[in-house]
């Protein structure tokens, strides 16, 4: 076999033991049966490929047990669905390499099958609680994004002491949250749904706070009102780009569109706001 081939066949070796491993531990820990079942058939088919490919190498490779530690971890923590969609991403590369070693063997032919069965039988497999709340958790978060982000900026002109613009913007905050979760509340109770309207409630009014709270700290730590701001704008896109690439391997959707879409209009308000600060601070001769 030649050298590179041959190199490419034991990296997608490797590839399928430590999925092989990564899917028989979350199908050990998972509760629900049919999931736990179709995890443990997956990392069995995944164990016959790495037999394959060992028949090709005639050498035994080791699993990238940093790998499994990260996508295990990563799939208990951010949720199952997320995790192997975040998986799933990874082996539509692997499937590259696949096609180019179609030439040494058909049985590749059945792997790559395989890889496409895996990537179905995911998608029907996931019924999280916490993606039946999602749309409530991103009216929680973009209401805090798009409102405390603009309050911030207005404030910072108007007022310019950081510890006053943290306390009024955490009092505005914590107001909002729970008026949000109020309206959550009553409107999911209102729709024909299989959610829980205190749940929904809860799960924006979390988000809400929690972003509240990322986006005014930096009025606690520092002096320079310029430099909080900065911050601010520095957070609210850290957040955007966290949540919105969670949303998008999870429900697979389009990232950049999400992204930029949330980033503009977070971003165009604090501007507008930020204005409105300046001009209500010269209207009213407010001073520090």
């Amino acid at each position: 076999m030649d050298p590179k081939l041959k190199d490419r066949v034991l990296r997608a070796q490797r590839n399928e033991l430590t999925e092989h491993i990564i899917y028989k531990k979350l199908a050990s820990v998972i509760k629900e049966k049919e999931q736990s079942e179709i995890l443990s058939s997956i990392s069995e088919e995944e164990l016959t490929h790495y037999e394959l490919f060992k028949s090709l190498t005639a050498e035994d490779v080791a699993p990238d047990k940093i790998k499994v530690s990260i996508y295990v971890f990563i799939s208990r923590v951010f949720g199952l669905n997320f995790g192997l969609k975040l998986l799933e991403g990874g082996e539509d590369l692997a499937q590259d390499v696949y096609a180019q070693l179609k030439e040494i063997s058909p049985k590749i032919e059945e792997v790559i099958r395989d890889e496409n069965k895996h990537e179905y039988e995911l998608i029907k497999l996931i019924d999280e609680e916490r993606l039946k709340y999602v749309s409530s958790m991103v009216l929680g978060l973009n209401d805090a994004l798009v409102e405390l982000t603009g309050a911030l900026a207005g404030f910072t002109l108007a007022i310019q002491n950081t510890r006053l613009i943290a306390t009024v913007g955490l009092i505005t905050g914590i107001a909002a949250s729970m008026s949000m979760a109020a309206s959550e509340y009553l409107s999911t109770k209102q729709e024909k749904t299989e959610k829980s309207p205190l749940k929904a409630s809860v799960y924006t009014g979390i988000a809400y706070v929690g972003t509240v709270l990322f986006l005014i700290t930096p009025y606690f730590f520092f002096k320079n009102i310029f430099v909080c701001l900065g911050f601010v704008v520095f957070n609210a896109l850290f957040v955007i780009l966290i949540f919105t690439f969670y949303i998008s391997v999870a429900k697979g959707l389009d990232f950049k569109k999400r992204f930029f879409e949330m980033a503009g209009i977070s971003l165009g308000i604090a501007v507008i706001n930020f204005f409105i600060g300046l001009m209500v601070r010269n209207v009213f001769g407010i001073e520090a």
